[in-house]
């Protein structure tokens, strides 16, 4: 039991919090590209992101191992993107910061759900049984390349006029 839950449920959870966290992730991500603020979405990628990272690290575990890796890294550019945006209201190297830090936050995200895709769907699973065959690698690196380009983009459209309203 993880509060209260089977850890069938719990699991099913944590997969919907981290679905609602791409999500979310998405649509902030691209009005980011459009060099617009979404505050309401902002909050709800924000929170979801976090809860999804917490939730990782509540699975019964035996030994630290690449996902809370994964989780820790996630909360510490949560960490930075939240600070940057609520506190320093995206002033100066802060905009940069909470860009690349949301952006690399949603990637996690998408890098683990990916993962998960190559481990648990049996359609994919046949392409890539260890995650080491190309399928697998293929796809990690165009989701990569994808998200560094996203970025950049990002950088250089979003320049909130009023951070602060957000």
């Amino acid at each position: 039991m993880i509060l209260g839950m089977s850890i069938a449920t719990f699991t099913l959870f944590h997969v919907i919090i981290s679905f609602l966290g791409i999500a979310t992730g998405l649509i902030i991500v691209i009005g980011m590209m459009k060099s617009q603020t979404m505050p309401k979405w902002t909050a709800g990628f924000l929170a979801t992101t976090v809860a999804t990272s917490v939730t990782g690290f509540m699975f019964p575990f035996v030994a630290i191992g690449p996902p809370h890796i994964i989780g820790a890294i996630s909360l510490v550019a949560l960490t930075i993107a939240i600070l940057a945006l609520y506190k320093f209201d995206l002033r100066g190297r802060w905009r940069g910061a909470y860009i690349t830090t949301a952006v690399l936050s949603l990637y996690l995200n998408v890098f683990v759900a990916i993962v998960q895709a190559f481990l648990k769907i049996e359609a994919v699973h046949v392409l890539a049984p260890t995650q080491t065959e190309p399928p697998f690698l293929i796809a990690q690196t165009a989701v990569l390349l994808l998200f560094a380009a996203v970025c950049f983009v990002a950088l250089r459209r979003f320049k909130p006029a009023a951070a602060a309203a957000m």
